[in-house]
């Protein structure tokens, strides 16, 4: 009976040693969304770029970017809307997010090994 409780205590132990050993590395990102598609009213148009599917979007591609092993963190600030009338005769605007800041992360290389608690 002794036995089984010093076992499962080295599990435990073990198995809370390892969760433990995961470090991140964190960066901050700056960048502008591209217009929205086609052309439509203005708000419309800014309706669209307020959506926080259409941020989430943009702002994991942010993370992307900077290779493999990036994923997005949060999105900081969600920058500010500019609106543009649309060319080759349209009518209508094409808004787009400007300075949107994302905070990225990833794995610290290393820090997640075979044997719990070791590099």
């Amino acid at each position: 009976m002794k036995l089984k409780r010093i076992i499962i205590l080295v599990a435990l132990c073990t198995v809370s040693g390892a969760s433990l050993g995961a470090e991140f590395i964190y960066r901050d990102l700056m960048g502008d969304t591209l217009p929205t598609p086609g052309c439509s009213a203005k708000a419309d148009a800014l309706e669209t770029t307020s959506k926080q599917y259409y941020i989430d979007k943009y702002a994991k591609r942010f993370c992307q970017t900077q290779g493999y092993g990036w994923g997005l963190e949060q999105v900081n600030n969600t920058g500010q809307s500019e609106c543009e009338p649309c060319g080759n005769g349209q009518e209508g605007y094409q808004c787009r997010l400007r300075d949107v800041v994302v905070s990225c992360k990833r794995l610290k290389p290393g820090s997640v090994g075979l044997i719990p608690g070791k590099g």
